[in-house]
């Protein structure tokens, strides 16, 4: 056989020293793996300088309530009354409802059903804005008048039209059955009616006394509506009027109420059909401000 070369060996130390090298690599990669993983729950459980000062100042927490559990409120809030299911009441039972009741108290028939047009259109689940119930739109507080103390037994077609039918009695025996006093005090009130000396110049109570005596002379009325309409006209002038100076006394500039009128023309040509238009024409009059 031929005579190979021996091939070079390390000493023993230095192969000891050269495989620890090339171990220690892998070694503290591994390490450094293991640390990363168990980070998270040794951040978790260090505490933040300062925890335990901010323990001790935050504040309890709140009593929330449970979901679908209505939140406390610390005033009771008002509610107008909410109307009943609808019922079976037709235009033809309400009618003659109307009329018996109208009948037995001493009320035509023809007023009753025009204040219920105009304040219901027949409809007795109506509820108005300001809290008023019913085919008459009865407030609350005039049925406690009449011994109704409850606002939801006013949805009663029954009750409502026998309590509002009373009240339009006691007014027109109050106003001497004059119609048109009777009516404007049941929609503004006889406190109102007191107070303007039977002037209410109210939009909306003229609006509606208007609407119910026109629904009174539909329904064959008999007794005389013409003072109450020219009433209406001259309220609605003298409100027009009141508004017209409302607005001049906050607009109107008051310096311009100090003005003097001096004609620039002679006698002759203030008499219009001797004024000329034209270029060399002068104003036949001007504003000059007094002195103070």
């Amino acid at each position: 056989m031929p005579n190979r070369k021996p091939r070079p060996t390390l000493p023993t130390g230095l192969a000891l020293m050269t495989l620890l090298a090339l171990a220690q690599p892998l070694a503290w990669a591994k390490v450094g793996t293991e640390a990363l993983k168990a980070k998270p729950a040794a951040t978790q459980t260090k505490a933040k300088p300062g925890a335990a000062k901010a323990l001790v100042k935050a504040k309890p927490p709140e009593n929330k309530p449970e979901k679908g559990a209505a939140a406390p409120t610390s005033k009771p809030v008002a509610e107008r009354p909410g109307p009943p299911p609808k019922g079976k009441s037709g235009r033809g039972e309400l009618s003659t409802l109307i009329e018996r009741t109208a009948r037995q108290h001493g009320v035509e028939v023809a007023l009753v059903n025009a204040v219920v047009a105009a304040e219901s259109a027949y409809n007795p689940r109506a509820v108005s804005h300001a809290g008023a119930v019913g085919l008459m739109q009865v407030m609350p507080a005039t049925a406690a008048d009449y011994g109704v103390d409850s606002a939801e037994a006013l949805f009663d077609p029954a009750v409502n039209v026998r309590t509002g039918v009373r009240h339009l009695k006691r007014l027109l025996d109050k106003y001497g059955n004059d119609y048109g006093r009777a009516i404007m005090a049941y929609n503004a009130g006889e406190g109102t009616m007191d107070r303007t000396n039977n002037n209410v110049t109210y939009a909306e109570t003229l609006d509606y006394t208007a609407a119910v005596v026109g629904h009174y002379r539909r329904n064959g009325g008999t007794q005389p509506t013409d003072e109450a309409v020219r009433k209406v006209g001259s309220l609605r002038r003298l409100s027009y009027s009141g508004k017209a100076r409302r607005l001049l006394k906050k607009y109107l500039d008051p310096s311009l109420l100090s003005l003097r009128v001096r004609p620039t023309l002679s006698r002759d040509y203030l008499d219009p059909l001797n004024h000329r238009a034209g270029p060399a024409s002068k104003p036949m009059f001007e504003l000059t401000r007094l002195p103070n």
